[in-house]
């Protein structure tokens, strides 16, 4: 594999999800995460994956699970995230999609941070993990905004790690 990114939308408190939902409804952010993943593995964990409730078309879907049991049709099961990321070592770009436990194991191994900016504190049971912003060179910035189906602006900011 040539890259390990992350991808995320977060709140300015670092709120991710609420009751295993995005708290927060902005279309252009779901076609944001479409554009970047299409083609392309995703790693996440399986109350993610329940949250989804689908494979995504067009992506190859890794859930992480203890459960040694686990099955999911149409998606390779991992029971570690070290096996998770062998699983997609052909991917040019695998991307890491949550939820809070994964992106905290994570965090350490990814080149890459794709973090959609929510620029208001929102309430949530689920948050990113703390990151030491000195670790990371900040490459773009696009500012947004939206009326409906309700009021938001949002940065798509784009980190790579530093040397």
């Amino acid at each position: 594999m040539n890259k390990l990114s992350l991808i995320v939308a977060m709140a300015k408190n670092r709120t991710i999800g609420f009751n295993n939902t995005l708290p927060w409804r902005c279309p252009e952010d779901l076609q944001h995460f479409k554009k970047l993943t299409m083609g392309h593995h995703m790693i996440m964990g399986r109350k993610t994956f329940y949250s989804i409730g689908k494979p995504l078309p067009g992506r190859t879907t890794v859930v992480v699970s203890r459960d040694k049991t686990l099955k999911i049709l149409g998606c390779s099961v991992a029971h570690s995230l070290p096996e998770a990321v062998a699983l997609a070592a052909r991917d040019d770009q695998a991307f890491i999609v949550g939820g809070a436990d994964i992106y905290q194991q994570s965090l350490a191994f990814v080149d890459t941070m794709y973090i959609t900016e929510i620029q208001q504190e929102v309430i949530g049971d689920a948050w990113f993990p703390e990151f030491d912003r000195n670790e990371w060179q900040e490459v773009s910035r696009e500012v947004r905004t939206q009326t409906e189906p309700q009021p938001l602006e949002y940065h798509f900011v784009t980190y790579q790690r530093k040397d």
